[in-house]
Protein backbone atom coordinates (compact mmCIF):
# COMPACT_ATOMS: atom_id res chain seq x y z
CA UNK A 1 0.00 0.00 0.00
CA UNK A 2 0.95 3.61 -0.51
CA UNK A 3 2.65 6.08 2.06
CA UNK A 4 -0.54 6.86 3.97
CA UNK A 5 -0.44 10.58 5.88
CA UNK A 6 -1.25 10.98 9.54
CA UNK A 7 -4.84 12.72 10.36
CA UNK A 8 -5.32 14.20 13.44
CA UNK A 9 -7.60 11.11 14.44
CA UNK A 10 -4.35 8.87 14.76
CA UNK A 11 -4.16 7.56 18.18
CA UNK A 12 -0.91 9.34 19.12
CA UNK A 13 1.52 8.58 21.56
CA UNK A 14 0.39 9.67 25.22
CA UNK A 15 -3.19 10.38 24.21
CA UNK A 16 -6.23 8.10 25.34
CA UNK A 17 -8.28 6.23 23.11
CA UNK A 18 -10.77 3.46 22.89
CA UNK A 19 -9.07 0.09 21.44
CA UNK A 20 -12.09 -0.02 18.40
CA UNK A 21 -10.99 3.48 17.43
CA UNK A 22 -7.27 2.18 17.42
CA UNK A 23 -8.12 -0.65 15.69
CA UNK A 24 -10.20 1.21 12.90
CA UNK A 25 -7.47 3.60 12.92
CA UNK A 26 -4.34 1.40 12.70
CA UNK A 27 -6.03 -0.01 9.71
CA UNK A 28 -6.25 2.78 8.01
CA UNK A 29 -2.05 3.34 8.30
CA UNK A 30 -2.19 0.29 7.00
CA UNK A 31 -3.89 2.69 3.62
CA UNK A 32 -7.27 1.33 3.60
CA UNK A 33 -9.56 3.78 2.84
CA UNK A 34 -13.18 2.21 2.98
CA UNK A 35 -14.77 -0.70 5.35
CA UNK A 36 -17.05 -3.05 3.94
CA UNK A 37 -19.58 -4.53 5.73
CA UNK A 38 -23.10 -4.83 7.19
CA UNK A 39 -24.56 -3.28 11.08
CA UNK A 40 -25.24 -5.78 13.98
CA UNK A 41 -25.72 -4.79 17.47
CA UNK A 42 -22.54 -6.35 18.59
CA UNK A 43 -21.09 -4.88 15.45
CA UNK A 44 -21.92 -1.42 16.21
CA UNK A 45 -19.11 -0.34 18.27
CA UNK A 46 -16.83 -0.48 14.94
CA UNK A 47 -19.30 1.05 12.71
CA UNK A 48 -19.07 4.03 15.12
CA UNK A 49 -15.68 3.99 14.93
CA UNK A 50 -15.60 3.66 11.14
CA UNK A 51 -18.10 6.68 11.36
CA UNK A 52 -15.95 8.96 13.40
CA UNK A 53 -12.96 8.37 11.51
CA UNK A 54 -12.26 10.82 8.64
CA UNK A 55 -10.05 8.34 7.12
CA UNK A 56 -12.02 5.46 6.47
CA UNK A 57 -15.60 5.67 4.80
CA UNK A 58 -18.26 3.28 5.43
CA UNK A 59 -19.75 1.21 2.52
CA UNK A 60 -22.82 -0.80 3.68
CA UNK A 61 -23.76 -3.85 1.54
CA UNK A 62 -26.75 -5.63 1.33
CA UNK A 63 -25.44 -8.92 3.19
CA UNK A 64 -22.52 -10.47 4.58
CA UNK A 65 -21.47 -12.37 1.50
CA UNK A 66 -21.69 -9.21 -0.53
CA UNK A 67 -19.54 -7.45 1.73
CA UNK A 68 -16.87 -10.02 2.08
CA UNK A 69 -16.75 -10.51 -2.13
CA UNK A 70 -16.56 -6.69 -1.79
CA UNK A 71 -13.82 -6.43 0.47
CA UNK A 72 -12.10 -9.46 -1.61
CA UNK A 73 -11.84 -7.17 -4.36
CA UNK A 74 -10.98 -4.26 -2.93
CA UNK A 75 -8.46 -5.78 -1.61
CA UNK A 76 -6.70 -7.74 -4.83
CA UNK A 77 -7.22 -3.98 -5.99
CA UNK A 78 -5.43 -1.87 -3.40
CA UNK A 79 -3.55 -4.55 -1.09
CA UNK A 80 -5.70 -4.94 1.78
CA UNK A 81 -9.00 -4.09 2.81
CA UNK A 82 -11.20 -4.20 6.06
CA UNK A 83 -14.54 -6.16 6.76
CA UNK A 84 -17.16 -5.65 9.48
CA UNK A 85 -19.70 -8.40 10.39
CA UNK A 86 -21.31 -9.10 13.61
CA UNK A 87 -20.95 -12.07 15.82
CA UNK A 88 -22.06 -15.47 14.41
CA UNK A 89 -24.91 -14.71 12.06
CA UNK A 90 -22.94 -12.31 10.33
CA UNK A 91 -19.74 -13.80 10.38
CA UNK A 92 -20.73 -16.95 9.41
CA UNK A 93 -22.68 -15.02 6.36
CA UNK A 94 -19.26 -13.53 5.43
CA UNK A 95 -17.59 -16.80 5.52
CA UNK A 96 -17.58 -17.88 2.18
CA UNK A 97 -15.93 -14.67 1.05
CA UNK A 98 -13.57 -14.52 3.38
CA UNK A 99 -12.27 -18.11 2.97
CA UNK A 100 -12.21 -17.77 -1.05
CA UNK A 101 -10.15 -14.44 -0.02
CA UNK A 102 -7.57 -16.83 1.72
CA UNK A 103 -7.74 -19.51 -0.98
CA UNK A 104 -6.11 -16.80 -3.14
CA UNK A 105 -4.13 -14.42 -1.09
CA UNK A 106 -5.81 -12.05 -1.14
CA UNK A 107 -5.51 -9.79 2.18
CA UNK A 108 -9.18 -9.22 4.39
CA UNK A 109 -9.30 -7.64 7.62
CA UNK A 110 -12.53 -9.20 9.22
CA UNK A 111 -13.46 -7.32 12.59
CA UNK A 112 -16.19 -8.97 14.30
CA UNK A 113 -17.98 -7.56 17.42
CA UNK A 114 -18.96 -10.05 19.88
CA UNK A 115 -20.89 -9.76 23.23
CA UNK A 116 -19.53 -8.09 26.38
CA UNK A 117 -16.49 -9.75 28.23
CA UNK A 118 -19.27 -8.73 31.39
CA UNK A 119 -21.34 -10.88 29.67
CA UNK A 120 -19.49 -13.69 28.72
CA UNK A 121 -17.82 -13.90 31.88
CA UNK A 122 -20.91 -14.75 33.88
CA UNK A 123 -22.15 -17.10 30.86
CA UNK A 124 -25.34 -15.51 29.69
CA UNK A 125 -27.88 -16.79 27.15
CA UNK A 126 -27.56 -14.04 24.79
CA UNK A 127 -28.83 -13.83 20.77
CA UNK A 128 -26.98 -15.26 18.38
CA UNK A 129 -25.79 -18.35 20.22
CA UNK A 130 -26.53 -21.72 21.23
CA UNK A 131 -27.97 -20.58 24.42
CA UNK A 132 -25.50 -22.89 26.11
CA UNK A 133 -23.37 -19.77 27.84
CA UNK A 134 -20.39 -20.52 25.29
CA UNK A 135 -19.21 -17.59 23.41
CA UNK A 136 -15.80 -19.21 21.44
CA UNK A 137 -18.12 -21.56 19.12
CA UNK A 138 -17.48 -19.32 16.21
CA UNK A 139 -14.38 -18.08 16.94
CA UNK A 140 -12.63 -21.63 15.97
CA UNK A 141 -15.07 -21.72 12.34
CA UNK A 142 -14.25 -18.03 11.17
CA UNK A 143 -10.23 -18.50 12.68
CA UNK A 144 -10.04 -21.36 10.24
CA UNK A 145 -10.94 -18.41 6.97
CA UNK A 146 -8.13 -16.54 8.20
CA UNK A 147 -4.03 -17.51 8.69
CA UNK A 148 -4.15 -15.77 11.74
CA UNK A 149 -6.52 -14.19 14.58
CA UNK A 150 -6.76 -12.51 17.89
CA UNK A 151 -9.63 -11.61 20.38
CA UNK A 152 -8.73 -7.67 21.30
CA UNK A 153 -8.86 -5.92 24.75
CA UNK A 154 -6.66 -3.27 26.39
CA UNK A 155 -3.66 -4.98 27.89
CA UNK A 156 -3.08 -6.42 24.43
CA UNK A 157 -4.44 -4.18 22.02
CA UNK A 158 -1.48 -2.43 20.61
CA UNK A 159 1.21 -6.06 20.76
CA UNK A 160 -1.85 -8.37 19.00
CA UNK A 161 -2.34 -5.51 16.11
CA UNK A 162 1.21 -5.31 15.45
CA UNK A 163 1.56 -9.18 15.43
CA UNK A 164 -1.49 -9.82 13.38
CA UNK A 165 -0.81 -6.81 11.04
CA UNK A 166 2.44 -8.39 10.13
CA UNK A 167 1.30 -12.10 10.19
CA UNK A 168 -1.45 -11.38 7.88
CA UNK A 169 1.10 -9.12 5.11
CA UNK A 170 3.67 -11.69 5.34
CA UNK A 171 1.26 -14.56 3.88
CA UNK A 172 -1.03 -11.89 2.22
CA UNK A 173 -4.27 -13.98 3.56
CA UNK A 174 -7.34 -12.61 6.42
CA UNK A 175 -6.71 -11.92 9.22
CA UNK A 176 -9.60 -11.79 11.98
CA UNK A 177 -10.38 -9.60 14.62
CA UNK A 178 -12.51 -10.27 17.47
CA UNK A 179 -13.29 -7.81 19.89
CA UNK A 180 -15.95 -7.65 23.03
CA UNK A 181 -18.50 -4.67 23.01
CA UNK A 182 -17.44 -3.66 26.44
CA UNK A 183 -13.35 -3.87 25.49
CA UNK A 184 -13.91 -2.12 22.76
CA UNK A 185 -15.45 1.23 24.07
CA UNK A 186 -12.78 1.14 26.47
CA UNK A 187 -10.41 3.77 26.68
CA UNK A 188 -6.05 2.90 26.88
CA UNK A 189 -3.57 5.00 26.04
CA UNK A 190 -0.88 3.94 23.13
CA UNK A 191 2.56 3.89 24.30
CA UNK A 192 5.30 3.71 21.33
CA UNK A 193 5.12 1.51 18.96
CA UNK A 194 7.30 0.52 15.91
CA UNK A 195 5.20 -1.54 12.95
CA UNK A 196 7.04 -5.45 12.23
CA UNK A 197 9.13 -4.41 8.95
CA UNK A 198 9.29 -7.37 6.66
CA UNK A 199 12.39 -8.24 5.18
CA UNK A 200 14.27 -11.01 4.19
CA UNK A 201 17.42 -12.47 6.15
CA UNK A 202 20.37 -11.57 4.38
CA UNK A 203 22.22 -14.61 4.93
CA UNK A 204 19.55 -17.00 3.59
CA UNK A 205 18.76 -14.81 0.77
CA UNK A 206 22.43 -14.96 -0.21
CA UNK A 207 22.22 -18.97 -0.45
CA UNK A 208 19.06 -18.78 -1.55
CA UNK A 209 19.86 -16.57 -4.94
CA UNK A 210 23.19 -18.65 -4.89
CA UNK A 211 21.49 -21.85 -5.60
CA UNK A 212 19.02 -20.22 -8.01
CA UNK A 213 21.91 -19.45 -9.71
CA UNK A 214 23.79 -22.49 -9.97
CA UNK A 215 20.51 -23.86 -11.11
CA UNK A 216 19.99 -21.27 -14.22
CA UNK A 217 24.12 -22.00 -14.65
CA UNK A 218 23.01 -25.28 -15.67
CA UNK A 219 20.07 -25.20 -16.90
CA UNK A 220 19.95 -25.67 -21.19
CA UNK A 221 16.46 -24.39 -21.31
CA UNK A 222 14.26 -22.06 -18.52
CA UNK A 223 11.04 -21.27 -18.29
CA UNK A 224 9.12 -18.83 -16.00
CA UNK A 225 5.72 -19.17 -14.37
CA UNK A 226 4.79 -16.29 -12.85
CA UNK A 227 2.19 -16.83 -10.16
CA UNK A 228 -1.35 -14.95 -9.57
CA UNK A 229 0.71 -13.89 -6.06
CA UNK A 230 2.34 -11.26 -7.98
CA UNK A 231 -0.87 -8.90 -8.46
CA UNK A 232 -1.43 -9.19 -4.89
CA UNK A 233 1.95 -7.93 -3.22
CA UNK A 234 1.77 -5.26 -6.72
CA UNK A 235 5.19 -6.82 -7.99
CA UNK A 236 4.21 -7.72 -11.58
CA UNK A 237 6.54 -4.96 -13.15
CA UNK A 238 9.47 -6.78 -10.84
CA UNK A 239 8.52 -10.32 -12.23
CA UNK A 240 8.43 -8.73 -15.91
CA UNK A 241 12.09 -7.37 -15.17
CA UNK A 242 13.28 -11.01 -13.77
CA UNK A 243 12.05 -12.69 -17.14
CA UNK A 244 13.41 -10.27 -19.12
CA UNK A 245 16.95 -10.47 -17.70
CA UNK A 246 16.86 -13.94 -17.60
CA UNK A 247 15.67 -13.69 -21.56
CA UNK A 248 13.65 -16.98 -20.92
CA UNK A 249 10.11 -17.51 -22.12
CA UNK A 250 7.55 -17.23 -19.61
CA UNK A 251 4.11 -19.43 -19.84
CA UNK A 252 0.73 -18.76 -17.45
CA UNK A 253 -1.44 -20.62 -16.50
CA UNK A 254 -5.54 -19.47 -16.01
CA UNK A 255 -5.37 -18.14 -12.85
CA UNK A 256 -2.61 -15.95 -14.14
CA UNK A 257 -3.88 -15.17 -17.60
CA UNK A 258 -2.55 -11.42 -18.61
CA UNK A 259 -0.59 -11.17 -15.11
CA UNK A 260 2.01 -10.13 -17.89
CA UNK A 261 1.13 -8.40 -20.94
CA UNK A 262 0.39 -11.06 -23.67
CA UNK A 263 2.28 -9.25 -26.31
CA UNK A 264 5.28 -9.42 -24.76
CA UNK A 265 7.76 -11.39 -27.38
CA UNK A 266 8.82 -14.03 -24.72
CA UNK A 267 5.42 -14.54 -23.79
CA UNK A 268 5.26 -18.76 -24.63
CA UNK A 269 1.77 -19.38 -23.94
CA UNK A 270 -1.16 -20.24 -21.79
CA UNK A 271 -0.36 -23.70 -20.35
CA UNK A 272 -3.51 -26.12 -19.41
CA UNK A 273 -1.72 -29.33 -19.54
CA UNK A 274 -3.03 -31.70 -21.95
CA UNK A 275 -5.06 -28.72 -23.54
CA UNK A 276 -2.20 -26.26 -24.39
CA UNK A 277 -1.08 -25.53 -27.45
CA UNK A 278 1.99 -27.82 -28.64
CA UNK A 279 4.25 -25.65 -28.74
CA UNK A 280 3.68 -24.15 -25.06
CA UNK A 281 3.37 -27.21 -24.58
CA UNK A 282 7.37 -28.24 -25.59
CA UNK A 283 8.34 -25.09 -23.79
CA UNK A 284 6.81 -26.09 -20.59
CA UNK A 285 7.19 -29.89 -20.20
CA UNK A 286 10.36 -30.29 -21.92
CA UNK A 287 12.20 -27.13 -19.75
CA UNK A 288 15.26 -28.44 -17.77
CA UNK A 289 14.25 -25.40 -14.92
CA UNK A 290 10.86 -24.44 -14.13
CA UNK A 291 11.17 -20.86 -12.32
CA UNK A 292 7.94 -20.26 -10.54
CA UNK A 293 7.64 -17.10 -9.38
CA UNK A 294 5.45 -16.54 -6.53
CA UNK A 295 3.78 -19.89 -6.07
CA UNK A 296 1.58 -21.01 -9.14
CA UNK A 297 -1.40 -23.64 -8.55
CA UNK A 298 -1.08 -26.44 -10.40
CA UNK A 299 -4.46 -27.42 -9.47
CA UNK A 300 -6.81 -29.87 -11.35
CA UNK A 301 -8.45 -26.79 -13.29
CA UNK A 302 -5.34 -25.43 -14.17
CA UNK A 303 -3.58 -28.72 -15.77
CA UNK A 304 -6.90 -29.91 -16.93
CA UNK A 305 -7.13 -32.67 -14.72
CA UNK A 306 -3.46 -33.45 -14.54
CA UNK A 307 -2.91 -33.69 -17.85
CA UNK A 308 0.80 -32.45 -17.76
CA UNK A 309 3.90 -33.74 -17.98
CA UNK A 310 5.35 -31.72 -14.79
CA UNK A 311 8.27 -32.92 -13.01
CA UNK A 312 8.64 -31.60 -9.50
CA UNK A 313 11.95 -32.12 -9.55
CA UNK A 314 13.20 -29.30 -12.39
CA UNK A 315 11.23 -27.24 -10.43
CA UNK A 316 12.41 -23.72 -8.35
CA UNK A 317 9.18 -22.41 -6.27
CA UNK A 318 9.85 -18.75 -4.84
CA UNK A 319 7.28 -17.95 -2.38
CA UNK A 320 6.24 -15.56 -0.41
CA UNK A 321 8.40 -15.97 2.18
CA UNK A 322 10.43 -18.49 1.32
CA UNK A 323 12.75 -20.47 -1.60
CA UNK A 324 12.52 -24.18 -2.34
CA UNK A 325 14.72 -26.04 -4.23
CA UNK A 326 14.12 -29.72 -4.45
CA UNK A 327 14.58 -30.83 -1.17
CA UNK A 328 16.59 -27.35 -0.04
CA UNK A 329 14.12 -25.13 1.72
CA UNK A 330 15.24 -21.31 2.19
CA UNK A 331 13.31 -19.65 4.45
CA UNK A 332 12.60 -16.01 5.74
CA UNK A 333 13.04 -14.93 2.14
CA UNK A 334 10.80 -12.41 0.50
CA UNK A 335 9.67 -12.96 -2.52
CA UNK A 336 10.60 -8.99 -3.75
CA UNK A 337 14.11 -9.69 -2.57
CA UNK A 338 14.63 -12.23 -4.69
CA UNK A 339 12.69 -10.82 -7.95
CA UNK A 340 15.25 -8.06 -7.08
CA UNK A 341 18.30 -10.03 -7.53
CA UNK A 342 17.06 -11.96 -10.89
CA UNK A 343 17.25 -8.93 -12.80
CA UNK A 344 20.68 -9.12 -12.03
CA UNK A 345 21.06 -12.28 -14.13
CA UNK A 346 22.76 -12.11 -17.24
CA UNK A 347 20.40 -13.08 -20.40
CA UNK A 348 21.27 -16.26 -22.02
CA UNK A 349 23.21 -15.49 -25.77
CA UNK A 350 19.83 -15.99 -27.58
CA UNK A 351 17.15 -14.86 -25.24
CA UNK A 352 13.67 -15.95 -26.20
CA UNK A 353 11.41 -14.41 -28.82
CA UNK A 354 8.31 -16.06 -29.96
CA UNK A 355 7.56 -16.59 -33.90
CA UNK A 356 4.95 -14.79 -35.56
CA UNK A 357 2.73 -17.77 -36.14
CA UNK A 358 2.40 -18.02 -32.31
CA UNK A 359 1.48 -14.27 -31.90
Amino acid sequence: MGETKKQDSEPSTGKATSVVDYIVQRLADEGITDCFGVPGDYAFPVCDAVERNPNIRWVGCSNELNASYAADGYARVRGAAMLSTTYAVGELSAINGVMGAKAERSLVYHVVGMPSYQNQRVHKKMHHTFGDGVFGNFVNISAQAACVHAVIDPDNCMIEMERVISEARRNNQPAYIVVPGDYALAPFTPTEVRPVTLKSNQASLEKAVAAIAERVRDANSIVAFPAFTLTRLRLQKEARQAIEALGCPFATTTMEKCIIDESHPQFAGLYAGALSAEKTRQIVEDAELVLDLGGISLNDETTAGFSGRLDSARFVSVGLNDVRIGEQVFGNVRLADVLAALTTFKSPALPYRRTPEQA
